[in-house]
């Protein structure tokens, strides 16, 4: 028996009821009772910034989860939440100050705790590596599911079947995206040209590296009988895709604070949130029903990956990013409803 909507969402409303609570209390030590309500609300900016960023993460991890083996899928929504909650959220930004400044992990809690400002400077050095590697990395993702053969439901017809029937080109998706590489990396700084298609070669080599494990675990399970594919390899692949969505809520929100800890909280609680709705569409099977939703997801995340890169040469503010995505999901969503009515009323 299917649940009701809101019963997806009893989890994600307790961790914000308790996120809320240990944001104002920080709040209240640092600042008083204005401390208390500045942080209380910078807490729910945060929930909706990483909610409205990774609407498009939920539809393809949702359609990734439909085809996984299930003891796989249990284990990306119990221990793949944890990686991307205390993962991506609190290690990445510490590892990255680790890194950038050359100090131990501890120095870097340390160094976030009582001076946020440096912390969030260093952060923001490494931000060119840090879009060009998710920028790389997602435009793979986005033309893996048009530039294939075997796709075969077309939303924008005449772009998606151009692509769908050039799938067989070798290297094509490869061309493409060394394309738009190459293009952005001819307008910038020279000084930064180096940074800037190092970290996108390493996304590129990700891409790849997942692709293949991912590939030849579901064949090993194949070849011992599985009943369905989609074990470790789905798992490490939905891993790195959902850490390459966060990259831009991570970075868009030391633009809001720079305090690392209620970061942490803020987009902790958005996360919970986007996991139950990838629950939900799991359950629910609404891929199945609106069947443009996904290409609305795969439209936003080359959207996603354009502005990344496009974050390299100019400030793009991280609202316009979470907007244009979630315009693409609805107009995806109203043409499903459009072609529902239609087939309906045939």
């Amino acid at each position: 028996m299917r649940r009701a909507i809101q019963q997806y969402f009893v989890w994600p409303v307790l961790v914000t009821l308790a996120g809320l609570a240990l944001a104002i209390w920080l709040g209240w030590r640092q600042g008083g009772a204005g401390g208390a309500i500045s942080f209380g609300i910078i807490a729910v900016v945060l929930s909706v910034l990483e909610i409205s960023l990774s609407f498009d993460n939920a539809i393809v991890n949702a359609n990734k989860l439909q085809t996984m083996a299930p003891i796989w899928r249990r284990r990306f929504l119990t221990w793949g939440i944890l990686i991307a909650v205390f993962g991506m959220r609190i290690v990445f930004p510490l590892a990255v100050v680790v890194v950038a400044a050359g100090i131990g992990p501890w120095q870097a809690v340390h160094l976030a705790a009582t001076e946020p400002a440096r912390y969030a400077v260093i952060i923001e050095e490494a931000h060119l590596s840090i879009t060009a590697f998710g920028g790389t990395f997602l435009m793979m993702v986005a033309l893996g599911f048009f530039i294939d053969e075997t796709k075969e439901v077309d939303w924008i017809g005449g772009l998606e079947r151009r692509l769908r029937r050039a799938a067989g080109v070798q290297g094509l998706q490869i061309g493409l995206v060394m394309l738009v590489l190459v293009s952005f990396a001819a307008v910038l700084d020279p000084v930064d040209t180096g940074t800037f298609l190092f970290a996108a070669l390493l996304g590129l080599l990700s891409f790849l590296a997942l692709d293949m494990l991912g590939n030849w675990l579901d064949a090993e399970q194949e070849v011992a009988g599985a009943a369905r594919v989609g074990g470790l390899g789905a798992f490490l692949y939905l891993e790195v895709l959902d850490a390459s969505f966060s990259f831009d809520g991570v970075i868009g929100a030391f633009a809001v604070t720079k305090n690392l800890f209620l970061i942490a909280i803020g987009l902790g609680i958005g996360a919970m949130y986007v996991r139950s709705m990838t629950i939900m569409l799991v359950e629910k099977r609404t891929l199945a029903e609106f069947r443009y939703l996904e290409h609305g997801a795969f439209y936003s995340i080359l959207v996603l990956s354009v502005l990344m890169y496009l974050q390299a040469v100019v400030h793009v503010p991280e609202a316009m990013t979470g907007l244009l995505g979630a315009a693409l999901i609805g107009v995806a969503l109203w043409s499903s409803i459009r072609h529902k009515r239609a087939v309906e009323n045939s």
